[in-house]
């Protein structure tokens, strides 16, 4: 089934919530120039998981709670909101599901990315936390910028794996197949994942975000918040009192939102 298109009115809503007010047009500049604004601007975040708030996959959830309650999300809300204002702009978009292996080797598809087809296809992503803030080059062979790092494609018979540059040996970050999903395919992972005590999901809250488009950032955790400017960082602690203050100076968000 087709998904929910977004609307003159709710594009226009969309663009707004996220300060985007050049022209549009189906290129790499304004991909790239999107992608930068929407990692700028809608945090990628946990808080309804912590608080025990249940979350969905589905499109209205999504576009609703990044639009019209100025919120973020994880992958599945932040891709998912971000792939239906693409397409409603003129982009083509392939929803693909990605198995995470940042905790090590696992065949669970618990991640949603994103494919763009211009003149050539591009691995778009803004769920992933601090990843790439660019859009990358799927056919391409070796190293390239991703905006906060080098990334580089690696195949294999399970799929294509993502890896960034760690002191120049690529580390795996996902991998994934190019094969286009419905949102309703990541609604098992989606419950199972926040319902799981056990992962950081649900027990440790966060908010991360670029600043003014990056590779700047500002990430607020369970007791501190860390700010990455000009190739340094700076830590600071938070105490639980002033935790929803700090949310609400950096991200323009409360928990209760």
């Amino acid at each position: 089934m087709d998904e929910p298109a977004l609307d003159d009115a709710g594009v226009e809503k969309y663009l707004r919530r996220i300060g985007f007010a050049a022209e549009v047009r189906p290129d790499l500049d304004t991909l790239t120039a999107l992608q930068r604004a929407h990692l700028s601007t809608v945090p990628f975040e946990n808080i309804d998981i912590v608080r025990g708030v249940g979350v969905r996959t589905d499109l209205d959830w999504s576009i609703t709670k990044v639009v019209e309650r100025g919120r973020g999300g994880w992958c599945f809300e932040a891709n998912g909101a971000f792939s239906a204002l693409l397409e409603a702009l003129g982009f083509e978009v392939a929803r693909l599901g990605a198995a995470v292996l940042l905790g090590g080797p696992t065949e669970v598809i618990d991640h949603l990315t994103l494919e763009v087809a211009l003149d050539e296809p591009y691995l778009v992503d803004v769920g992933f936390g601090e990843s790439f803030i660019t859009p990358l080059r799927l056919n391409r062979a070796g190293p390239q910028d991703g905006g906060s790092g080098t990334y580089e494609f690696i195949d294999s018979p399970q799929g294509r794996t993502l890896t960034r540059h760690e002191d120049g040996q690529p580390v795996a970050q996902f991998r994934f197949r190019r094969v286009n999903r419905a949102m309703a395919d990541f609604e098992p992972a989606s419950q199972m994942l926040q319902s799981d005590p056990d992962l950081h999901w649900s027990a440790k809250p966060f908010a991360t975000r670029l600043l003014d488009g990056g590779p700047d950032r500002v990430t607020l955790l369970k007791d501190r918040l860390k700010l990455q400017r000009g190739g340094a960082e700076t830590e600071t602690p938070v105490a639980p009192d002033d935790w929803d203050d700090t949310l609400v100076e950096w991200f323009g968000m409360h928990p209760t939102d």
